[in-house]
């Protein structure tokens, strides 16, 4: 098969370095791939993993006139059989020029957290827990699949060395080290981010424990303000921000516990650490074979009931300081159960099974689907670029930073 690749953006990211390494075991099994995307910095990533890369268009419109002409363009001259697109503003490009003229088959993958209406109805789409994918089928005509976000288990492992990590961030071996791997995003990921730094400043007084964030993002600055806050109030460095690295594996294999959500929690599993699971609005749960059918079910995330403080987390990130066997145990059949369910390999196979279905099956077209998909994006790029709403978004998003800052938490909206 010759097929185009297409992420929505290669910034890191889970869903960026799923679409790579997914792209990457279905090349070593002998088809031509090409990883087509806005340049970003896992081009270096793409390189890495011995694909070709196609530069795209920039353009901020979504879906992008320049890059559906340059889609159709693309598919034509490289013969593609197949395109793959991720998240639905990459899927309407390939859809109204290749798809909708060309005739070229197209897949969707969709890793958010919701089942997106504007992709077109005939579309056949992938998504990334079982929860979700109930949901799509039942609003979705197209054929719905379901394909946990992959993990490369061979290497990602527990023979991965953090010697060196702990070393470089001066973390003592008697210091319990919590590490959380994330963008340090205002959306989806900041609750998160401010809990692990309020649960640190709970258990510093009592443990020798220190809170890596590695990641980066419009965030930072906030987080670092309160991070700086809690290493004050206890005169040592409890809370560090060093930035985003490429490959953490290194500062998975260093930690002592890892908070996570989606890919960075299925990775650290993988590389064999102990976990808690952290979602919005307070949520968190250890991952243990109690809650692993609710993870398995509705993904490495979750939602809770948006308390005030962090005691929840602390408790648990306490209860595991303090019995270093459970820590041992959950790390064993963290790693047994991703090498048996989320393996890179497993996922190659069922997308390569879902590539040959799609092409023994074209799923016919239909100018009402395309027109539906149109007027629903126009609706949002118009809402988008709305003025207004932009200037609404980015008070909302001070006001949210601005709570960080404050030290106090969650913040109160809308009054």
């Amino acid at each position: 098969m010759r097929l185009l690749v297409y992420p929505h953006e290669l910034s890191i990211g889970g869903s960026q370095i799923n679409a790579i390494d997914l792209a990457s075991a279905v090349a070593n099994a002998g088809h031509d791939v090409v990883v087509y995307g806005v340049p970003g910095p896992l081009i270096s990533y793409i390189e890495e993993r011995g694909l070709r890369y196609i530069p795209a268009r920039r353009l901020r419109y979504r879906p992008a006139p320049s890059r559906i002409v340059q889609l159709a363009a693309l598919a034509s001259r490289e013969r593609i059989d197949l395109i793959h697109a991720y998240e639905w503003p990459t899927c309407l490009d390939a859809y109204y020029g290749a798809g909708l003229f060309l005739n070229v088959p197209l897949l969707c993958t969709v890793l958010s957290m919701q089942v997106m209406p504007h992709v077109p109805a005939s579309v056949p789409l992938i998504m990334g827990t079982r929860e979700l994918g109930a949901q799509a089928r039942k609003v979705h005509r197209g054929r719905v699949w379901v394909l946990e976000p992959p993990i490369d288990v061979e290497r990602d492992t527990p023979f991965v060395d953090g010697k060196a990590f702990r070393s470089r961030h001066r973390v003592a071996n008697d210091e319990f080290l919590v590490v959380s791997v994330s963008r340090l995003a205002v959306d989806l990921k900041l609750d998160a981010l401010v809990r692990a730094i309020d649960a640190a400043d709970l258990l510093a007084g009592s443990y020798s424990l220190k809170l890596v964030l590695l990641g980066d993002g419009p965030a930072r600055e906030a987080l670092t303000t309160r991070a700086s806050a809690v290493n004050r109030r206890h005169g040592r460095e409890v809370v560090i921000l060093p930035g985003a690295d490429l490959d953490p594996r290194s500062a998975y294999a260093a930690a002592d516990l890892v908070l996570g959500m989606g890919s960075s929690a299925l990775r650290a599993l993988s590389i064999g650490r102990p976990l808690i699971v952290q979602g919005e609005e307070a949520f968190s749960e250890v991952f243990e074979p109690s809650t692993c059918e609710l993870f398995l079910r509705q993904g490495f995330y979750g939602l809770a009931e948006g308390a005030v403080g962090a005691r929840r987390l602390a408790a648990q990130v306490e209860s595991l300081i303090r019995d270093p066997g459970r820590r041992a145990a959950l790390a064993h059949f963290g790693r047994e159960m991703v090498a048996k369910r989320f393996s890179l390999q497993r996922a190659a196979d069922l997308q390569l099974d879902i590539y040959r279905q799609i092409l023994a099956d074209p799923p016919k077209r239909r100018l009402s689907d395309a027109m539906r998909s149109a007027r629903l994006s126009l609706m949002l790029e118009i809402a988008n670029h709305d003025p207004f709403r932009k200037r609404e978004k980015k008070l909302r998003e001070k006001s949210i930073l601005a709570t960080v800052h404050s030290g106090s938490w969650p913040p109160v909206l809308g009054e």
